[in-house]
């Protein structure tokens, strides 16, 4: 009996109900005197009337012609029918008038001060108004729960759509690191196997670190500087130290209670090693600074550039940088600043992040 309550929304019935007796209490001035007259007096069929014709109506304009034609675009033929409707309504209704003077066997007229054959000025002061509030109500009760509905999908299909876009910046941006790896490492193989097998430790605790240990949207902010520590080091192991610079300065003590997105910040030290310079005569640098102030942590790489090849270097600088930039609006919107200045002897970035505590429950778009 339950399931078949349920099944059908016969609950609506209570609300039309209630919805009824409301206006009927606001226009008799009395909620006691309302429910006297639907409960205890000769008017309880006239009221059931109104609830069951109106329901009938309301409910064949929602399930029926709502998604057979107005949803479909099909506005002249909804209007029409909407119409029909609304008057067949309101002519039930007019009918149960007459059915409740009948079984109270009392005359027309003197139970609703009004001559039976008054159908227009009864349909036109009664019938017909309360059915278009109802209907109206409806409509719009309706249409404000399907827009929360589809409000709610898109919500879901964007955020849908976000994770689907990290996934594959990231994986976008994993081959692309372990490629440009791979192959200086094979490089290195041939100039010098000490070095090479070096880097090929270092290597393996960075592939270990991206296959296992960072596969959540935010990472403890310890996990990703020993990642970028150690990506640093690999990079080192492959330099000609007589003609190569390098400075390093992470002032990160006490901070670690901080998350960060993974590989955010790697892609610019990456840059950096791609495009310094090669000088023979003169030397060749990278300056990589990081410090906290409170929660904003500040990033700052620069290196210097041959102007011979200025001119040939992409304005994008090339995968890692773009996505770099793309993940940073999705997971920082308005809460980060990048400077990226291009100068024809040097390069230099600052990044400005907001960064978070961590978290024992992650909520955020993996």
């Amino acid at each position: 009996m339950k399931l078949f309550f349920v099944r059908y929304k016969l609950y609506h019935l209570i609300f039309w109900f209630f919805y009824h007796y409301f206006w009927w209490a606001l226009t008799s001035g009395s909620a006691i005197e309302a429910a006297n007259n639907i409960f205890f007096s000769d008017y309880t069929i006239k009221f059931l009337f109104y609830v069951g014709m109106q329901a009938l109506g309301v409910y064949f304009n929602l399930y029926y012609l709502i998604p057979k034609f107005l949803q479909k675009g099909k506005y002249l033929v909804y209007i029409p029918a909407l119409i029909l409707t609304v008057l067949f309504t309101s002519f039930g209704i007019i009918g149960g008038y007459h059915l409740n003077a009948a079984v109270v066997g009392v005359p027309f007229q003197e139970l609703f001060k009004i001559a039976p054959t008054e159908y227009f000025l009864l349909f036109k002061s009664n019938a017909l108004p309360s059915t278009l509030a109802s209907m109206t109500l409806a409509m719009s009760v309706k249409l404000a729960k399907n827009w929360m509905a589809s409000e709610k999908r898109r919500n879901e299909v964007e955020k849908e759509n976000l994770k689907t876009e990290l996934k594959f910046l990231r994986s976008q941006f994993n081959p692309h690191f372990l490629f440009n790896t791979i192959n200086s490492i094979f490089v290195l193989i041939n100039k010098d196997q000490d070095k090479a097998s070096d880097s090929l430790a270092k290597f393996s605790e960075l592939l270990r670190y991206q296959l296992y240990e960072c596969n959540e949207p935010f990472i403890n902010l310890d996990r990703e500087l020993n990642y970028l520590e150690n990506f640093i080091e690999l990079q080192k192991l492959r330099q000609d130290r007589t003609k190569f610079e390098l400075h390093v300065e992470l002032d990160i003590a006490g901070n670690y209670n901080l998350e960060i997105a993974p590989f955010i910040l790697m892609p610019f030290v990456e840059n950096a090693f791609k495009h310094v310079s090669h000088y023979k005569s003169t030397k060749n640098w990278i300056d990589i600074k990081l410090n906290l102030i409170e929660k904003e942590l500040v990033f700052y790489v620069e290196n210097s550039r041959n102007i011979l090849e200025v001119s040939r270097e992409n304005d994008t600088s090339g995968i890692g940088l773009n996505n770099v930039k793309r993940r940073l609006e999705l997971l920082y919107p308005n809460a980060y600043a990048l400077d990226i200045v291009k100068g024809n002897t040097k390069h230099n970035v600052q990044l400005r992040l907001q960064l978070n505590k961590m978290r024992i429950e992650k909520n955020r778009i993996a």
